[in-house]
């Protein structure tokens, strides 16, 4: 690894996606919502002012992917403590598998859990922030008010769940997000959200305790009573703060690497990090037929390895964590067992749905804090049912809780929480926080990042070429998606050979997750931040 080459050879370019700055850096899934942290930063907010800032922001935003309704994660650096906030949300005390049908866990009122995002960026905002919550809230307020431009990509997915939207019998998704309450908006539509902007206004002046405890919470109450969802007011009610817990990290090339613990699914991500860092650099780099298959087997077996050992720690608190599964002695092992073929003993069909999405922010200030958040209502537009009158989308977190087996520590029971895919990362180089990164996507989250920081430590690439860079990302049954036109086809046809089911994607796929990324130099000054070319984001800086 080279940081005067990493650093040194940055561009920024003029649509926004690679930025420089010399005092501090956002970056969004969304050009408003990087506007509104940078709005705070300037307004002499710190990296948690302009974080939480972003993340109501995208609330408006970004509909799709996140929201009041979901929850969120968050990685922390602040006052030289490095911290892990799991603001879980919470399942319905009324909500149990004999009230539900499969697919109900999938779409509709029943689908949703407690909404944690306002309750962990009210906590967050409280205990680290410097800035008034009028100031936090109010870049959220006015973009609900006036509006925003619908883009390309969400008039696509707009279209993409249309049907399921309509299909709820209250079509109250469909009321707030389709235009008149039919159709997909059109590109470069005006979207604005007034009963939304009404609950932040209500929500600046009461606090995140107004949402949960006031007249939101009731109004929640009765629009799950009227269409036979769980959500009650006692739930809204007893919703926690988030737990703080500690980060767990590893190193890779030299280099401190920070991420969340469980129920977040950090240890996943490091396990790909200690097989990869069995393997020259070298070999990373040149991207042969070879260093693919090993890069997707690597995921293959790291996706098992947490999908066969869950861990929560409110339910084992006794057990020490990653002592084996984050071992040097346990990565080594697991990448000796790759050969020259797919490994038959692991599962040929998949484990995990691959429909779930999310967001990522990263933020960065002078003052070395430094924050990852990733925030989701779980699939694309979650339950696609809205809570009526306060303009928000309820999540479909029930989809994440086991069904089968009520030994699993996320059994689907009153007060459980969601199994987690965030994996946020804050990197360390000479005891300082140099990068700060993260991507929403499922079980493509570890692939992305996985694969963004190898194309900088193995390959000496700057961000702003490692974030553009060809993904692959393979599932455990050995689906291969890759980027058609961007890989040689001698590799894509050794891949095949091998015996993986190839799924070609279109190139710069919206599938293989989104990197947003920031890196505090310390070779040249400033700060250099990178937002997904696959999505609608954008970086910027003060």
């Amino acid at each position: 690894m080279n940081p005067k080459i990493i650093e040194g050879c940055f561009e920024p370019t003029e649509d926004g996606k690679c930025a420089w700055s010399p005092n501090g850096m956002v970056t969004t899934a969304f050009p408003e919502a990087t506007r509104a942290g940078v709005e705070v930063l300037e307004a002499g907010g710190n990296a948690i002012d302009a974080a939480c800032a972003a993340a109501f922001a995208l609330c408006v935003c970004e509909p799709q992917a996140s929201g009041i309704g979901g929850q969120s994660m968050v990685l922390l650096h602040t006052q030289d403590k490095n911290l892990a906030l799991d603001g879980s949300s919470r399942v319905p005390s009324l909500a149990h598998l004999s009230r539900m049908e499969s697919a109900q866990m999938l779409t509709g009122y029943r689908a949703a859990t407690v909404p944690s995002t306002p309750a962990l960026l009210g906590y967050m905002h409280f205990t680290y922030g410097r800035a008034s919550w009028r100031t936090v809230l109010e870049p959220a307020i006015r973009i609900a008010k006036e509006g925003y431009r619908i883009t390309e990509l969400q008039h696509r997915l707009q279209k993409r769940e249309q049907e399921a939207l309509l299909k709820i019998p209250s079509q109250s998704g469909a009321r707030y997000f389709l235009k008149e309450g039919k159709e997909p908006y059109a590109v470069g539509d005006q979207f604005v959200q007034h009963d939304l902007a009404q609950l932040l206004e209500f929500m600046s002046e009461e606090g995140v305790q107004g949402f949960y405890m006031g007249e939101p919470a009731r109004q929640i109450d009765k629009d799950m009573e009227e269409n036979e969802g769980f959500l009650r007011y006692e739930d809204m009610a007893l919703i926690p703060w988030p737990v703080l817990r500690n980060p767990v990290h590893r190193r890779y090339r030299g280099l401190s690497v920070y991420t969340l613990p469980p129920p977040a699914a950090g240890r996943t991500l490091l396990l790909i990090l200690l097989m990869l860092g069995n393997l020259p650099s070298k070999f990373l780099k040149e991207r042969s037929p070879e260093s693919y298959h090993f890069v997707a087997e690597t995921f293959r077996k790291a996706l098992l390895n947490r999908k066969e050992r869950p861990y929560d720690p409110n339910i084992y608190p006794q057990l020490p964590q990653d002592k084996r599964i984050l071992s040097l002695d346990f990565a080594k092992m697991l990448a000796r067992s790759i050969h020259d073929e797919m490994d038959p003993t692991l599962p040929m069909v998949d484990l995990f749905p691959a429909v779930n999405d999310t967001t990522h922010l990263s933020v960065m200030d002078k003052q070395n804090n430094t924050v990852g958040i990733t925030q989701s209502i779980e699939r694309v537009y979650g339950s696609h049912s809205a809570a009526r009158g306060l303009g928000f989308l309820y999540n479909n977190y029930m989809s994440s809780l086991e069904t089968k087996d009520p030994s699993h520590p996320y059994y689907l029971r009153p007060n459980a929480i969601p199994w987690s895919m965030s994996a946020p990362i804050i990197i360390f180089r000479r005891k300082q926080p140099w990068l700060v990164a993260g991507s929403p996507g499922s079980e493509r989250i570890f692939s992305a990042v996985a694969q963004f920081l190898s194309h900088i430590l193995d390959g000496n690439l700057p961000m702003s070429e490692a974030m553009t860079a060809p993904r692959i990302h393979c599932s455990i049954g050995g689906k291969l998606s890759y980027e058609e036109g961007r890989l040689d086809d001698k590799v894509v046809q050794y891949l095949k050979d091998v015996g993986y089911k190839m799924d070609a994607r279109e190139p710069y796929a919206f599938y293989m997750g989104a990197i947003h990324a920031i890196m505090k130099t310390q070779t040249v000054e400033g700060f250099q931040g990178v937002a997904e070319i696959r999505r609608d984001g954008t970086a910027a800086g003060v």
